[in-house]
């Protein structure tokens, strides 16, 4: 398990599969702002793609999230679109509606950070985000990401568009020990 302050990210277990799923995934708001794709119902016995880790792409890291006091499952965080040739990737996270807002997603980019950076050797760690997403956007800069543009209604989001902010962190630019 790899550990932060407040969470730890750990493989995939079968239990949490269903609380990911009811939680995330079915919320259909929820899911609306998260996903690049317009929801979609998926039957309880399907393989979601966005659930199940089969270990089969090389350039897709996916954790589930748990407190460290506890081990409760808070979320689910992604290293996604992993491309080892420029050194980069993107970061991505999902809390549960009830551990929002406790510091968990601050602690889950840094967490993610140290994976990309040291673990897996990568330059860039790159976040897009919808533009009124404050908590993803203050969970990024007290990491050091930095604000490189805005994306001008580039997200088609429950009948609107809507923009996104991409962020990125070079790994000079990184500091460990940043305020999670």
């Amino acid at each position: 398990m790899l550990k932060g302050t407040k969470v730890g990210l750990r493989a995939r277990y079968e239990d949490d599969i269903p609380v990911l799923r009811t939680e995330l995934y079915d919320d259909v708001a929820n899911a609306a702002r998260a996903e690049g794709g317009p929801w979609r119902p998926i039957t309880p016995d399907s393989k979601d793609p966005r659930l199940f880790v089969d270990g089969k792409n090389d350039g897709l890291v996916q954790f589930s999230v748990v407190e460290l006091e506890g081990d409760t499952l808070v979320g689910t965080a992604t290293l996604w679109g992993i491309d080892h040739h420029n050194r980069c990737a993107h970061i991505g996270l999902g809390l549960l509606p009830s551990c929002r807002g406790k510091g968990y997603g601050t602690d889950v980019v840094a967490v993610l950070c140290h994976y990309g950076f040291v673990v897996r050797g990568l330059h860039r760690l790159q976040i897009e985000t919808l533009a009124d997403n404050t908590a993803m956007l203050r969970s990024a800069e007290r990491n050091g990401f930095v604000r490189e543009g805005v994306l001008r209604s580039s997200a088609w989001v429950m009948g609107e568009f809507l923009d996104e902010v991409l962020l990125g962190l070079l790994v000079a630019d990184w500091k460990p020990e940043a305020k999670r």
